[in-house]
């Protein structure tokens, strides 16, 4: 199956959406089934970084680890997840736009299934992340362009 993707224009420039989307504490402010992330390691983020990720995935919270595998500031990002039965793989852009006033974010994200995840991956992971997605990047939007009102 292909990749779910989605994208949307916020106003805000490249610099300031790419800060915000690779700081891993805001996860939770505008991803829908995040309910806490923290970073595994220490010193600048990149590239071999670590983050745990606990998500909602239906009545329970269950850990993700993720590895940062592209860092490109302020243009790409991509994690993969590293652990659990259901592991992400997320890649995100951003495009200026309006002379770098603007910016059109996009996120893929797909799935891998291990073991019991082979089955959770098209009967919840794919389901949830397609209602969630489009949620996600608005949620995204609406906090980005309202940041300090």
């Amino acid at each position: 199956m292909s990749a779910i993707r989605e994208e949307i224009v916020v106003d805000r420039t490249p610099e300031d959406v790419y800060t915000y989307v690779t700081d891993f504490s805001h996860v939770p402010e505008w991803q829908l089934s995040a309910v806490s992330a923290e970073r595994l390691d220490e010193g600048p983020f990149g590239e071999g970084s670590r983050i745990r990720i606990m998500r909602r995935i239906g009545t329970r919270e269950i850990p993700m680890t993720m590895e940062c595998t592209e860092y490109e500031p302020p243009y790409s990002w991509g994690l993969h997840g590293i652990d659990g039965p259901v592991r992400a793989r997320v890649h995100g852009e951003i495009e200026p736009l309006d002379e770098g006033r603007r910016s059109r974010v996009t996120m893929e994200l797909d799935f891998e299934g291990h073991g019991l995840g082979k089955a959770l991956v098209p009967l919840v992971a794919r389901p949830q992340a397609r209602k969630e997605l489009p949620r996600d990047e608005q949620i995204l939007k609406d906090t980005l362009e309202h940041a300090g009102e």
